[in-house]
């Protein structure tokens, strides 16, 4: 598996934080409720990972795509580890910022690991409830 095409990682440098005012970029807090911030005219949300073992993002993104339906882009930021990617891309991240001095090309890797999963994603069902060829 390559990087899925609708998902990019960016260099730390490649990340464009949201100008003053800019109502199109929602940066969300970790302790903030998804289910229950406004999404008007919100085009990317940037979700931090103050920490890799801080995963309240993970659940943040999950519930933006399955539950609230966005369809923009959700950006992690931070503490971004590339053994991450694959799990951020299964819960609904469209984009991750590298931690500054991590190599793109070592992070793409990290999809070429996993030919599938056991587990249903964001927009994949669990292989158990494939329908048999």
């Amino acid at each position: 598996m390559s990087i899925p095409n609708d998902f990019q990682i960016l260099a730390a440098g490649d990340h464009q934080p949201a100008a003053e005012g800019d109502r199109s970029v929602l940066r969300l807090a970790n302790d903030a409720d998804a289910l229950q911030v406004s999404l008007d005219g919100v085009e990317r949300i940037d979700l931090d990972f103050p920490a890799f073992t801080d995963g309240r993002a993970f659940s943040q993104a999950y519930l933006l795509r399955r539950r609230r339906g966005f369809k923009g882009d959700i950006r992690a930021h931070g503490d971004v580890l590339i053994d991450q990617l694959v799990q951020m891309h299964r819960t609904g991240f469209s984009s991750a910022v590298l931690k500054a001095g991590v190599d793109v090309a070592d992070a793409a890797r990290q999809f070429e690991r996993f030919a599938g999963f056991y587990q249903g994603g964001v927009e994949a069902k669990p292989h158990f409830d494939q329908a048999a060829a």
